[in-house]
């Protein structure tokens, strides 16, 4: 990852964006694919396209990332100016209490809120063992009164995004072979909120801008979706492949990182740094077996870092673009990150080097008797 590609980095994560709230964020993509895309189109619920063409009777290859991050939107306002709030997206409600947020009013005004509850002294003790639910939280804006909040612009239905700020983390690692041997390293790892699923965007655009900086032939025309909403029904990617109608699908995640204490590996094996993750198995969809089995391949022969990881619950945007039309063989390929639906998530760049590596390998590879085999009976 060059800087250039951190600095995007940056701005997708901390720009505001919750799930239906995502042009800021597709306008900051937007600017920056116009250089190397072939054409930009875009469906009605804002999912942006951008392709790289290669031979115009090659198959459609929809890679998928989305653009929204969880996050609230404001529900009432107490009489005492408090902000009661619901969410976009999933949230744990342990997760939620004291952390920072801010609320954008319909004048692009943004406030600073901190989601708060009862203070454990005035709590009764048999209360305090039990978990605080997001219906007994608020967001405290500093006001005292429901016309103070008016007063600032803020109403019911105002978008909520959490406050947290994009950070690089230089990290040593030191592997040891025994006790008298040890190799030393480093990473860069990237600090935020919305990795869920902007690192899948960037990934994108960085494929199609490779493909087009480098001059590499491929034999389809890509499809580069940002796609929105997905975090409330995987609803950009549902309207976005109808438009495309693509043979071949991938959706670029998050994966759950499991190498953080208390998680069973056989929960979640995915692993922060020892490469993207190519899922087996979702919520949504089951990959077709034999493109799984030829992404597998492809890495192994190139001698790409990955993973194979299994997720029993949840979905990505593969989940709607593998039934599009008759069917679309489709996978899912994973960046494993720390503290997914949280104010702040830790991933490793060298995870999303490899995807981009991979991805690309896989556009050249993916020529229309390939695909087609991938269905032949």
């Amino acid at each position: 990852m060059t800087d250039f590609n951190i600095k995007i980095l940056e701005e997708l994560s901390n720009e505001f964006g919750p799930s239906g709230f995502e042009w800021e964020v597709q306008t900051i993509l937007k600017k920056y694919v116009e250089a190397f895309a072939d054409e930009i189109l875009q469906d009605k619920t804002g999912t942006l396209v951008f392709t790289s063409k290669g031979k115009e009777d090659g198959p459609k290859i929809m890679i998928a990332g989305h653009m929204d991050e969880i996050g609230f939107q404001v529900s009432a306002i107490t009489k005492d100016g408090f902000l009661k709030f619901h969410q976009l997206g999933g949230w744990w409600d342990q997760t939620l209490l004291s952390q920072r947020v801010k609320i954008r009013t319909v004048e692009g005004k943004l406030y600073p809120g901190i989601i708060a509850a009862k203070p454990p002294h005035v709590i009764e003790p048999e209360e305090r063992k039990k978990v605080v639910t997001k219906a007994k939280m608020f967001i405290d804006i500093g006001c005292t009164s429901i016309d103070e909040a008016k007063e600032l612009g803020i109403r019911i239905g105002d978008p909520i995004m959490p406050d947290a700020k994009f950070e690089i983390w230089e990290r040593p690692r030191i592997k040891k072979e025994d006790k008298d041997n040890e190799e030393k390293s480093s990473v860069t790892l990237a600090v935020g909120k919305a990795f869920d699923d902007r690192i899948g965007a960037l990934i994108i655009a960085e494929v199609v801008r490779k493909l087009k900086g480098k001059n590499i032939a491929h034999p389809n025309i890509v499809y580069g979706a940002a796609t929105v909403q997905e975090e409330v029904g995987l609803r950009g990617a549902r309207t976005a492949a109808q438009m495309i109608k693509p043979d071949i699908g991938i959706a670029i995640e998050v994966d759950i990182a499991g190498d953080v204490p208390g998680i069973d590996d056989t929960k979640a094996p995915a692993k922060m740094g020892k490469g993207p993750s190519i899922l087996t198995y979702d919520g949504s969809m089951i990959p077709n077996p034999r493109f799984r089995d030829f992404v597998i391949k492809t890495a192994e022969e190139l001698d790409i870092p990955h993973q194979l990881s299994l997720v029993p619950g949840g979905g990505t945007d593969a989940g709607v673009i593998h039934l599009t039309d008759m069917g679309c063989p489709s996978i899912v390929i994973g960046i494993p990150t720390r503290h997914i639906h949280a104010h702040n998530g830790i991933l490793d760049l060298n995870d999303v080097t490899n995807a981009i590596k991979l991805i690309i390998k896989l556009v050249e590879r993916l020529d229309k008797e390939t695909v087609e085999g991938f269905t032949r009976i």
